[in-house]
């Protein structure tokens, strides 16, 4: 049976999209099977637009495109399901140039209305011959679901469409991210190594020439000497700090991690900084929990270091607990500090940002520690807080997973 000219169909920009979102053969099989159902040979999926009818499936001949103003679907676009037993006899096609011979002499014609995604009426699954007929209602009530179907796969396809480039956009940024931290954390290593070397030089002669007799008695030039040496270690502290930022999104290696002596080798290696200062270090009984011990320790160095750094001119009192409740472990380090106001209290943990900046007890830093900390916390699956009154201290605190050895029953408490 010739419908059309055999052109290639071709759709117009308004429905360009919905013959990329279903396969083919998928519309082909709805096309077929709705042929053989109502005992036809020929059936159509049209796709219409505001110039032309666009068979872009069809049983029984080629697929072809006419005017919309010849189509028999557009002239009942909007219509339910609807059957013509003679369409010569239906005033709606009696003039259609596929009812007059002028193209074909169709007689039997039934079909229904075919939605895309969002509701709107682009088409209609149809079913024809050139002998007159009638449809029953079991047939009627089939083309009315296999033209549901259609539509059933547009939104599918459309969904797919839809998952498939968050997924490829969503890859690309893991991609660009991934390459982004290798770049940095590979640069932030040459960096560290680069400044490392004459940095440890730099410290060594500064300690061996502050142990010097002649100049840790001469009043005017140990405090030289000395702060020479401080300059040097807050130096070395810093660029530890810049590739401990740049490394953070590292793959975690989980063991089972006793903080009591976490926090020891942290005390014990910030013991010059908190002797310089006089500082009171109250420990409570801590756990074992299942973490990162090396980041663990940078998280626990940095907290200390802070009490320390933002301690002011008072005594310096220092207090590290932990407590665990369900599968939560909460740590914290109060101190006795200068403190945070209460309108800053977010932006410590922003890279870059200094909340002392211009203050009376301003310290040196770059202001990446907190949120290297907060990285570290986060991959780990944890969350970090704080509480603060200025004037009167700080408590840092931070939680992680309870995820101790089956054997381990420690839950170190102390009220926080």
């Amino acid at each position: 049976m010739d419908l059309g000219t055999h052109q290639t169909p071709r759709v117009g920009l308004e429905h360009a999209d919905i013959l990329e979102q279903v396969p083919p053969q998928d519309l082909q099989a709805i096309v077929n099977l709705a042929a053989q159902v109502v005992g036809v040979s020929t059936a159509a999926i049209n796709l219409i637009t505001d110039t032309h009818q666009h068979q872009i499936a069809a049983a029984g001949f080629e697929p072809s495109v006419c005017a919309r103003e010849d189509s028999m679907c557009a002239a009942v676009l909007e219509e339910p399901t609807i059957a013509v037993p003679d369409a010569s006899r239906d005033a709606r096609f009696a003039d259609n140039p596929f009812v007059t011979g002028e193209i074909d002499t169709v007689r039997f014609y039934a079909s229904s209305p075919m939605l895309s995604p969002d509701g709107e009426t682009i088409g209609r699954l149809c079913v024809f011959d050139r002998a007159p007929r009638t449809l029953t209602h079991q047939e009627k009530d089939a083309i009315d679901l296999l033209a549901r179907h259609v539509t059933d796969l547009l939104e599918l396809r459309r969904r797919t469409s839809q998952l498939e480039s968050s997924l490829a956009e969503l890859t690309r940024t893991r991609d660009q991210l991934r390459r982004s931290n290798e770049h940095l954390a590979a640069f932030a290593g040459q960096v560290s190594h680069d400044l490392r070397t004459p940095l440890t030089s730099i410290l060594a002669y500064a300690e061996l020439l502050a142990e010097e007799p002649a100049v840790a008695s001469d009043p005017g030039v140990a405090p030289l000497a000395d702060g020479v040496v401080a300059a040097s270690l807050r130096m070395k502290s810093m660029i530890e700090q810049v590739l401990d930022y740049a490394q953070v999104a590292g793959r975690l290696r989980l063991v089972d991690t006793d903080l009591e002596v976490l926090v020891a080798s942290v005390l014990n290696d910030l013991g010059p900084a908190l002797r310089r200062r006089g500082a009171t270090v109250h420990v409570g009984s801590l756990p074992t929990v299942l973490a990162d011990a090396g980041q663990l320790y940078v998280i626990l160095l940095n907290l200390v270091d802070n009490a320390v750094k933002y301690a002011g001119d008072g005594p310096v009192e220092i207090a590290i607990g932990c407590s665990v409740q369900d599968d939560r472990a909460r740590m914290w380090v109060r101190d006795t500090g200068i403190g945070i106001p209460a309108d800053r209290l977010e932006d410590v943990f922003k890279p870059f940002v200094r909340v002392d900046e211009g203050a009376a007890h301003a310290v040196e830093g770059l202001g990446i520690g907190l949120d290297t900390v907060r990285r570290m916390i986060e991959s780990h699956g944890g969350r970090i807080g704080l509480d603060s009154t200025p004037g009167a201290g700080t408590t840092v605190w931070f939680e992680l997973p309870a995820q101790a050895s089956a054997g381990d029953s420690s839950s170190g408490h102390l009220e926080g």
